[in-house]
């Protein structure tokens, strides 16, 4: 069953790497959604891969180009979460300019992802088990928003609608 507003955000173990060594990502460090959630007002986006076309080129740079304008709105965190690793979603990360600003979170073994109801089968395009396109806003740990897109869209999950949500 799919997440919906009002419900509780899973518990979950996601992959985090904020430090680079000479030639790649140091070791990523385990994150607690509950923890890392707990008493903050955040905006998590999700994607189905690291490098991929829309998240590279729209998802990510969109909210990089509106962070400001969601932290001006009382968002304290944003973050990106695919299922990838935390080493990928750090040296993606550190690409797009988004360390530092943007939590990138890897959900590895799709914990997340299937707690949430978010599968994305892509097992037919040769990219496996993946998380579907969405953004959602959650305050202490209580989903708000939740914006989940069709099958290759990108319409409802961009930082803008997430903007104008907020208000």
């Amino acid at each position: 069953m799919t997440i919906q507003i009002g419900d509780q955000l899973p518990d979950a173990t996601l992959s985090e790497s904020t430090e680079f060594g000479d030639a790649c990502p140091l070791a990523p460090k385990n994150v607690s959604v509950a923890e890392a959630s707990r008493g903050k007002r955040i905006v998590i986006f999700g994607l189905p891969g690291a490098y991929t076309p829309t998240c590279s080129a729209q998802h990510v740079p969109g909210y990089l180009k509106h962070l400001d304008a969601l932290k001006a709105k009382g968002v304290d965190e944003v973050w990106c979460v695919s299922v990838n690793d935390g080493f990928v979603m750090a040296a993606w990360g550190r690409e797009q300019g988004a360390i530092g600003k943007i939590r990138m979170l890897g959900d590895g073994s799709a914990e997340l992802t299937k707690k949430l109801g978010l599968e994305l089968d892509l097992t037919g395009g040769g990219m496996g088990l993946r998380m579907q396109r969405f953004s959602m806003l959650v305050n202490d740990g209580k989903v708000e928003q939740l914006n989940v897109e069709k099958p290759r869209s990108f319409e409802v999950s961009n930082a803008e609608t997430m903007l104008s949500q907020l208000g």
